[in-house]
């Protein structure tokens, strides 16, 4: 973290704008709060990536909230490019004061220069491939495949400088780390699945119980988490040997299936 950070610092003199990727089931949890300090008086604009797994009627409240405040910040969907028009337009826009002083001293135009930043996981280098039409960046479906910073020339106009994910030291409140967890910032391998299922499984039955109960044909209704996830073990007939319930693999199908948007478009968070 302190050498992502340290990498950030020292190439905020080379860039313009920050193009900061959050992922849209997660607005406040997925936003390193040390961007803040870190990224003052540059321009910024968030883009909440993964849209398409997102509630859309909770996405439309964070646009409200967002432009109320007066945040640029475009939706996208890295994986089909929706989005991806807006965002060029978005960057040109920022940048316009800086052009016409630049025509004004009789400055020749160049190529806006923008840092793409974002925590592990938010589809930063899916994004970037959508947007050069080509492998440009590495891509995999776990955090932390970009290792050091690349440029990459998206056109005559913008050059993007992509950096590693980075989450921070101290994470604020039990809920923010437990949906970066829910959505893959965080490290499976780290985390007790069958107890993250079962608070994923608890929060569902809360907010999206219809279509939890769709999914797994089984009435959620006054149980908790593991009974919930015991009872998907039954159905899915996920037994070890001698008969045991394999809640394990049970709570990662269940992780897969919320992460794949399987139980359907799923937001965690809304704006306060």
């Amino acid at each position: 973290m302190a050498k992502t950070k340290k990498l950030l610092t020292e190439n905020l003199k080379l860039v313009d704008v920050i193009v900061e990727l959050m992922d849209a089931r997660i607005p406040s949890s997925s936003q390193n709060p040390d961007f803040d300090s870190l990224f003052h008086g540059k321009r910024r604009i968030r883009c909440l990536n993964k849209a398409d797994l997102a509630d859309p009627r909770v996405s439309r409240e964070w646009k409200e909230y967002f432009n109320k405040n007066s945040i640029d910040c475009v939706f996208l969907d890295s994986r089909t490019g929706q989005g991806m028009k807006e965002l060029l337009s978005a960057i040109e826009t920022a940048m316009e004061d800086k052009f016409l002083r630049d025509e004004a001293r009789g400055l020749r135009r160049r190529p806006v220069r923008a840092m793409v930043t974002g925590i592990p996981n938010v589809g930063k280098s899916t994004f970037i491939n959508k947007l050069t039409g080509r492998a440009a960046a590495r891509t995999g479906d776990k955090p932390g495949v970009t290792r050091d910073k690349q440029w990459i020339k998206i056109n005559s106009k913008i050059h993007l400088l992509d950096t590693p994910g980075i989450l921070w030291p101290k994470l604020g409140d039990e809920s923010t780390g437990l949906n970066l967890a829910f959505t893959g910032a965080i490290k499976d391998e780290v985390i007790d699945l069958v107890t993250l299922s079962s608070k994923l499984l608890e929060y569902l039955a809360c907010n999206y119980k219809q279509e939890l109960e769709s999914r797994y044909e089984i009435d959620m209704s006054d149980k908790t988490g593991i009974q919930m996830l015991e009872d998907i073990c039954r159905k899915r007939g996920l037994l070890m040997p001698g008969g045991e319930l394999d809640t394990l693999k049970g709570a990662q199908k269940v992780l897969d299936e919320f992460r794949g948007a399987l139980i359907g478009r799923i937001s965690l968070e809304k704006p306060l």
